[in-house]
């Protein structure tokens, strides 16, 4: 299942990104096996850790060490998420592990980077996209920055560049031959995100305050409004014809509506606006704008969003053992992917791994007796 069948990956188990790129990699059908410190444990169903194997292993033995290379000499794939040089100092670096496979590509997940002065500080999401401009860009206008939440900078800029970098690497092995290290910093993929805004500043499009700006909050036609029952409406109705609907269905003038982008009247048509959805509440909203070509969607909570039709139609949100979680995307043709299981608990896998890397029983009972490995239990 998933076009990434046949894919063997090893994750040196970590927070956030890391997952996430293990999450996204294992979804398209990849063998992605997870190194977990033994007497870890998984709190509930972590959605980020689902269809993987887990294996406890004590990174700091030599025979933990060895496990953990020995397993690299089958693998496409290894990655970690710790700072630059600790895998050198746990005999677990890129020269280590690719002197057991020469094809093995070596994922490396940072905030900041393998190089550079602030290479070995601590950081989180907030640190890396405020060096890159995401986090100026984002807030009220009279107000602070506001985050995004973790988006931007761990899971966009990070886990899913990792992901995208880990499956380049892996390509360009199959015809080389040989495997190479991918530097994933979330500060340059967060950077990259950012692409189409330094494409409008260069064109002299963008400005640097916060909401003055048609994505950002500035504009009229795209943003966010109350309705009647305190919940909210987001419009995106930038091109004409859109905005010329939204005008009409909002039961608006057209005339005193025209001058959609004069932004001296952006203020006027936003109180306007405010004061229009304010009278229906958003399910009223939703009866008039929703399916049109309006570019209309009610703003709904995570708590909301399975039962939405269209989402329940595409099956964008999956129960998987009593946890509503995105499904897998994007979507295949001809390798579809599906969900296998959730999250198990950290060493579940240990003797199932251990066997099928080639270890006997007697090997198996002695890693396990020294401490080197653990079982779930």
């Amino acid at each position: 299942m998933g076009p990434l069948t046949g894919i063997k990956i090893i994750e040196l188990a970590g927070i956030g990104p890391g997952p996430f790129c293990g999450m996204m990699l294992s979804d398209m059908g990849a063998e992605v096996i997870r190194i977990d410190r033994p007497g870890g444990r998984m709190r509930g169903q972590d959605v980020l850790a689902r269809g993987r194997k887990t294996i406890s292993v004590d990174l700091k033995s030599e025979g933990g060490r060895d496990v953990v290379l020995k397993l690299c000499e089958s693998a496409d794939a290894i990655f970690e998420g710790f700072r630059p040089g600790v895998t050198e100092r746990l005999g677990l670096g890129p020269e280590a592990c690719q002197s057991r496979n020469k094809r093995l590509v070596y994922g490396r997940m940072t905030g900041w980077g393998q190089d550079g002065p602030m290479a070995q500080a601590a950081g989180h999401d907030i640190n890396y996209i405020a060096l890159t401009g995401a986090l100026h860009a984002i807030g009220p206008k009279e107000g602070k920055p506001v985050p995004p939440l973790n988006l931007v900078g761990d899971f966009g800029g990070g886990g899913m560049l990792l992901a995208f970098g880990l499956v380049c690497g892996i390509l360009e092995a199959s015809r080389s031959g040989e495997g190479q290290v991918v530097d994933a910093a979330m500060v340059d993929g967060a950077a990259a995100l950012m692409a189409m805004f330094f494409t409008m500043n260069a064109g002299g499009m963008f400005k640097t305050s916060r909401a003055s700006n048609m994505l950002d909050g500035g504009a009229h036609f795209y943003g966010t409004y109350e309705t009647k029952d305190g919940e909210h409406i987001a419009l995106g109705s930038i091109e004409p014809q859109f905005y010329a609907l939204l005008v009409e269905k909002a039961g608006l003038d057209a005339e005193d509506f025209s001058a959609q982008m004069d932004q001296s009247r952006w203020p006027e048509f936003q109180e306007k606006l405010t004061a229009c959805f304010l009278t229906k509440t958003r399910s009223e909203w939703q009866e008039i704008m929703e399916g049109t070509d309006v570019c209309f969607a009610p703003v709904l909570s995570i708590e909301e969003v399975a039962d939405h039709p269209h989402n329940k139609a595409r099956g964008t949100f999956q129960n998987l053992e009593g946890v509503v979680q995105p499904a897998p995307a994007p979507r295949f043709s001809r390798t579809p992917v599906a969900l296998t299981h959730g999250s198990r608990s950290p060493g579940s896998d240990t003797e199932l791994v251990l066997q099928e890397a080639g270890f006997d029983e007697a090997s198996i009972a002695g890693l396990l007796e020294s401490g080197a490995v653990a079982t779930g239990e």
